[in-house]
């Protein structure tokens, strides 16, 4: 058994499955829920359920945060202030940007080292090789309490600036829904036609497998700022062939409205003279500030 102990607050899907890590890998481990019942399971299999978050916080020199959102960790957190001076907080509850640095802002407040975390995994991931957790925040917190995050999962390290793993967490997400769109739609008009969407799985797969070079091509174009570089299919073209995708959806019946933001937004780059630039143009046009 490892001589840290680890307190984790929150035992929801999630948060369970990461107090079972961290059980599995020998940490002695605190668990704490607002409704207690939820620790029978975690304390069968060797857990210390604590009866209130004050002796939660108290039994560890690591605190992992695993709650509803972020109202949820400061309520929890707030009636205990005191009790994190010199304790170290990895919240790994979803959250923006924003709320990152105002509860690093917090932490520090009351004496804690803090480290945001953004988990990259559904709860049965937890501690297999698919995983990982981002970080950011303290460095400190990051190398003291290295062993017991990897138990979590593969951890990566982002910075300083607390933010910086919500960021790249909702980049990442933003990037996964995207995707799922155009997969909900595909299957939207597969399925018009009568067509199992299992029977069309393998081709979709092939093809969004065969796309996932623009990932790093893109990259480089957005970075350099030069999106006329090789370009095979220029954004003129795409935008004309475009309004297609929108009349077939309408003609088998299959709403386009997850499909039909893009539309306007090439249009407009073509009508600002970059038509025979690539897609990757477009991100020019999403910046809202500067």
């Amino acid at each position: 058994m490892s001589d840290t102990p680890v307190t984790v607050l929150g035992l929801g899907d999630m948060g369970t499955a990461l107090a079972r890590a961290l059980l599995k890998a020998g940490f002695r481990t605190t668990v704490w829920n607002r409704t207690a019942a939820k620790a029978e399971a975690l304390v069968a299999e060797g857990a210390l359920r604590a009866a209130t978050v004050a002796e939660a916080v108290e039994a560890s020199p690591l605190v992992v945060v695993c709650l509803l959102d972020h109202d949820s960790v400061r309520d929890t957190l707030a009636p205990v202030a005191k009790a994190l001076t010199g304790k170290a907080v990895a919240n790994l509850t979803s959250g923006t940007p924003r709320q990152a640095r105002e509860m690093a802002a917090w932490a520090a407040d009351q004496g804690a080292d803090y480290l945001d975390g953004g988990i990259m995994a559904v709860p049965p991931m937890i501690a297999t090789p698919a995983a990982f957790v981002l970080y950011s925040g303290s460095r400190e917190v990051f190398e003291i309490h290295r062993a017991a995050l990897d138990a979590l999962a593969r951890s990566e390290y982002l910075g300083e600036d607390a933010a910086l793993a919500s960021l790249y967490d909702i980049a990442l997400l933003s990037g996964m829904y995207g995707m799922f769109t155009g997969i909900l739609h595909a299957y939207a008009l597969i399925r018009s036609q009568d067509i199992k969407a299992a029977d069309f799985a393998p081709m979709l797969g092939r093809w969004l497998n065969g796309m996932s070079g623009a990932v790093a091509g893109y990259a480089e174009k957005i970075d350099s700022g030069d999106h006329a570089r090789g370009v095979v299919s220029n954004l003129a073209m795409q935008s004309a062939g475009f309004g297609h995708l929108i009349e077939a959806a309408e003609e088998q019946g299959v709403s386009p409205e997850l499909l039909a933001p893009l539309g306007p937004l090439m249009a407009r780059r073509v009508a600002d003279g970059h038509g025979h630039e690539d897609l990757s143009g477009l991100v020019e046009l999403l910046r809202t500030r500067p």
